[in-house]
């Protein structure tokens, strides 16, 4: 689904990637973990096609990002860690503007907004602004938009920050959703508890060098995830 080879990445003197290369398998929720500055956005930021990249491949569905952006897109969807929403909108006016980049039908459209946003509690609010929203509604939005094509694959840049737990557990309900119909998540995150329970795989960056990757067994045998992480980390 997803196929990162040999990624290098480098601002000034600095190699934010270095040689990174993984794959990520349809039915996979796999987890990027790694320090700030390890590489993880950048890393997130080139496999969606929105920050060029040095050297290396990415494949989406077999289909290049730097030769097919276009054909990528239209299989994934992308949540940054930060979303920057358009304000001036309302959030259904905001949803179907995303629906109709990709031009999803209008029942289709209707359904999946229903089904979402119901599920997060926002139905009430999509007739407000944007603006008007709390950094929490704005993240469930950008979930629902996420998710309202029906991608393949989603990548995700710390996708729990800012939620509730009752957000939090929809959201991990709704991974596991999308991966158990054949399709495929990439997320990164500080939350080791979560990747722990949640991930199929995990990989570990640091200082732009994959250092860890694998099943959860193969990453962390019988320690916990933190702890592995910690010792990894602490490595010279």
């Amino acid at each position: 689904m997803l196929r990162i080879e040999h990624l290098t990445k480098t601002f000034g003197d600095k190699k934010a990637v270095d040689d990174l290369s993984l794959h990520i398998a349809p039915g996979e929720i796999y987890g990027f973990i790694g320090h700030n500055g390890a590489g993880k956005t950048t890393t997130l930021r080139s496999a969606v096609g929105i920050q060029r990249f040095d050297s290396g491949e990415i494949y989406i569905n077999g289909s290049s990002i730097k030769q097919d952006p276009l054909a990528c897109k239209r299989q994934m969807a992308y949540i940054p860690d930060n979303p920057d929403l358009y304000e001036f909108m309302t959030g259904i006016q905001y949803l179907n503007f995303i629906a109709d980049i990709f031009g999803v039908s209008a029942e289709d459209r209707q359904a999946r907004i229903r089904e979402y946003a119901d599920r997060f509690s926002l139905t009430a609010d999509l007739a407000q602004p944007v603006a008007a929203y709390s950094h929490g509604m704005k993240q469930k939005l950008a979930i629902i938009s996420a998710w309202i094509h029906a991608p393949k694959l989603i990548m995700m840049d710390e996708p729990f920050v800012g939620l509730d737990p009752s957000a939090a557990f929809l959201l991990k309900e709704m991974m596991r959703e999308l991966c158990d119909q054949g399709g495929a998540i990439f997320f990164s995150t500080h939350v080791l508890e979560v990747a722990e329970k949640l991930c199929d795989k995990i990989a570990i960056i640091k200082e732009g060098r994959l250092i860890r990757s694998g099943t959860m067994d193969e990453v962390k045998g019988d320690e916990s995830l933190e702890s592995v992480f910690l010792e990894l980390e602490a490595e010279k």
